[in-house]
Parts: C-alpha cells; sequence; structure tokens
C-alpha cells in the first residue's frame, strides 16, 4: 500500500502546455532546453553540470531579477519518459534536499499537462516556501515552458 502523503505538506502547480509530450519531455532533459525556460520570470540560469539518469545530478545557479544568485542541485531519482521525473532538490552542495519533486506529464489532445508536485519535509518548511511566493514562481516557470516549447515545435 502506498504511502498517503500529508497535504499540509505538498505545493503541486499544473499547466497545460501547447506541444506535444515528447517534445515537452525533451525541455527537461538538457541543459539548453533548461537554461532557456527554467525559473520564475527575471531569472536567468546557469547549468554548471547535468546528468540527466537516475542518480545524475544538475547543478545549477539562478540568477535573480535583483542581482541575487541561488545555487541549486537536483538528483534525480526516477525517470520515465515521457511521461515522469522524480527528483531531490537542494540548494547548497553537500546540504540536505530542502524537498522532493515529481513532475508529470499527461497528453492532452495536441497539448501536454505538465504537474510539478514538490513534497516537503513538513508543512512548516512548505509554508515557509509559500511565503517565498513558489505558487506564482510555479505558474511563471510553467508559462516560460509553454511559450519555449511553442517556439521549439516546427
Amino acid at each position: 500500500m502506498a504511502e498517503q502523503l500529508d497535504p499540509a505538506r505538498i505545493l503541486e502547480v499544473s499547466r497545460l502546455v501547447a506541444a506535444p509530450i515528447d517534445l515537452v519531455f525533451e525541455m527537461f532533459t538538457s541543459e539548453t532546453h533548461l537554461d532557456a525556460w527554467w525559473g520564475p520570470d527575471g531569472f536567468r540560469n546557469e547549468t554548471h553540470e547535468l546528468d540527466f539518469s537516475v542518480g545524475g545530478l544538475w547543478r545549477y545557479t539562478m540568477h535573480g531579477p535583483d542581482g541575487k544568485d541561488w545555487p541549486n542541485w537536483i538528483r534525480y531519482q526516477d525517470i520515465l519518459p515521457p511521461t515522469r521525473i522524480a527528483y531531490e532538490h537542494g540548494g547548497e552542495m553537500g546540504e540536505p534536499a530542502h524537498f522532493d519533486g515529481v513532475i508529470t506529464l499527461q497528453t492532452e489532445g495536441e497539448r501536454t499537462k505538465v504537474t510539478i508536485t514538490l513534497i516537503f519535509p513538513s508543512a512548516k518548511a512548505r509554508d515557509a516556501t509559500l511565503k517565498f511566493g513558489a505558487v506564482d514562481g510555479g505558474h511563471q516557470t510553467l508559462a516560460r515552458l509553454d511559450a519555449y516549447a511553442r517556439s521549439r515545435k516546427s
């Protein structure tokens, strides 16, 4: 029986992206793609290393519009092309993950529903992230994915 997650520990955003599932999945697999769209409006990514495989690491810096740099790392835990990517996500290398993430892709006609689910260790950790504007940031990130995928769809 699967563990029932406490909804107070979960943050989830989704969007219909105007591109087929295989193309949308590809947008998550390389630094060229990820650096073009990942993150909220006004942020720019700089990938330092990316190994898109189970156990692989994506290490990058998000450069904020205010000039602040945000180190990040993602360790891929599960990849099921083209429908699921599970990972743990942290900040500085060597520190524990801040949360676990699951990206799911689902075909809806000519479009793809992308859902990002973040699972925090506690409701308090989730609430702190909410105060940072994580929901708006998630919606902006998926809007950037949609625009980028549309531009690649030819």
